[in-house]
């Protein structure tokens, strides 16, 4: 593929995982800056609480359609090697993305989603009508989301990830200077939200797109040792992690139902939506580990291990310096705008968070090694499981401590990403030792027959 794919002929060195997950841990980093962005112009608006809850289960529900499309990288950077099966995997691209745009369609403009605002979230008539404003801008951004992840999923293929972090780059200007309008003429409500992040995306999506077809262009037209040619190959590949995504999606809304049953659900909704998303800006440099095990794992296992041990820890040292130091309050007060109460009740949530700090970046890297041994039918087992136990932390917690208010969401997605943990470990213990023992047998054949 020209000057494209250089695979490593003379052994993985750190520094050289470093050069290609970098640039996608800062592209994954920024993409969370870009919800601060958010957060922090909303945080500004008369009744803030109100519109940042709003804003946030609308957004939820926006993550269930738009997970499916984001499918779309890593299918794309498993999958396509030469023209004829990017060309397959594009017609695949347009059939979810019609999906997803109808699905979201009658969630907006019908009495459906106003259903399920109101009556799923526990939302009143005033905050349903926000959550749906919010929603219908949101179907745009779908779109040109799916778009962005079809053409990453080229780049990254390619090891040319500094492209992912050059388009965030770029988003995050145009988002900060769209906020800061925003803000200066005080115009804020939970569209605000919407249309920041729309701007964002449609950038991010440009840059991919341009990139992308580039790379395209240099592919050789048909590799003969390349299989994927029809649709059905790839439906095979995707439908798996179809199922799995759409049962982990439904944590966030289950989280937001069951925290409209808490004794402030402005404040317990706004509380956990700003300690997730700092969270998640620890976490997110992490969140392409999978990545590295589609890469590199088949030919340096070893390396790519010490390579997650070495940096799988560090997130939960980051989050414990920022709770327990007078940094966690001053940049919720001072960068988010939140007032004190806001403050309080964010930096309880986030010290509950720490839990899922340090399990996070190894649910990845099994993940990814499930990728690698084509066992993606396993993540649904785990992520069903991360769901029951998040489910009954929710049950209990929501009935017994309604006071907790936004650490009953982290504590319960927190023990729910431990349970996962446990489940792909034992599994992938049971399917290494499988395969170790295979491998044994073949090679007393081997050594039978030669001898």
């Amino acid at each position: 593929m020209g000057n494209i794919i250089d695979h490593d002929e003379q052994g993985l060195s750190t520094k050289k995982i470093l050069w290609f997950f970098i640039p996608l841990g800062l592209s994954a980093s920024l993409v969370t800056f870009s919800h601060m962005i958010i957060n922090g112009t909303l945080t500004r608006g008369e009744n803030a609480e109100v519109i940042i809850a709003s804003y946030v289960i609308a957004m939820s529900l926006f993550g269930i359609t738009e997970r499916l499309g984001v499918l779309l990288r890593n299918a794309c950077s498993a999958l396509v090697r030469d023209k004829v099966s990017f060309k397959v995997m594009a017609t695949v691209a347009a059939y979810v993305l019609t999906g997803l745009m109808m699905v979201a369609g009658i969630l907006a403009y019908t009495p459906v989603g106003k259903w399920i605002f109101s009556t799923f979230f526990g939302a009143d008539s005033e905050m349903t009508a926000q959550i749906v404003d919010v929603y219908q801008i949101l179907i745009i951004v779908t779109f040109f989301s799916a778009i962005r992840c079809l053409f990453q999923g080229v780049i990254i293929l390619n090891r040319q990830t500094k492209w992912l972090t050059i388009g965030m780059v770029i988003r995050l200007i145009v988002m900060y200077i769209l906020s800061i309008v925003f803000i200066n003429t005080g115009n804020i409500n939970a569209k605000t939200g919407a249309y920041i992040f729309l701007a964002g995306m449609v950038i991010e999506s440009l840059v991919s797109f341009i990139e992308g077809r580039t790379l395209v262009k240099k592919m050789v037209k048909d590799d003969v040792n390349h299989k994927i040619t029809k649709k059905s190959q790839i439906f095979s590949f995707y439908n798996p992690l179809i199922l799995s995504s759409l049962i982990i999606v439904m944590v966030g809304p289950i989280i937001n139902a069951f925290l409209g049953k808490t004794n402030e659900i402005e404040l317990a909704i706004a509380s956990y939506a700003i300690a997730l998303s700092i969270a998640q800006l620890f976490l997110s440099f992490f969140t392409y580990t999978h990545q590295i095990v589609l890469t590199f794992y088949k030919e340096h296992p070893q390396k790519v291990q010490k390579f997650t041990l070495m940096m799988g820890f560090i997130p939960t040292g980051i989050l414990a310096l920022f709770c327990y130091s007078p940094l966690g309050a001053f940049f919720i007060e001072h960068l988010l705008g939140a007032n004190e109460r806001l403050v309080n009740a964010s930096l309880d949530s986030l010290k509950v968070f720490i839990l899922m700090t340090l399990v996070f970046p190894f649910i990845d890297f099994c993940n990814g090694l499930l990728m690698v041994r084509k066992r993606t039918k396993v993540m649904v087992l785990s992520q069903s499981t991360n769901l029951i136990f998040t489910f009954i932390v929710l049950v209990l917690t929501s009935s017994l401590f309604p006071y907790w208010n936004g650490m009953i969401g982290a504590l319960a997605q927190s023990i729910g990403m431990l349970t996962e943990l446990c489940v792909l470990f034992f599994i992938i213990y049971k399917m290494e030792k499988k395969l170790n023992h295979n491998n044994g047998l073949k090679h007393r054949e081997n050594k039978y027959v030669n001898g």
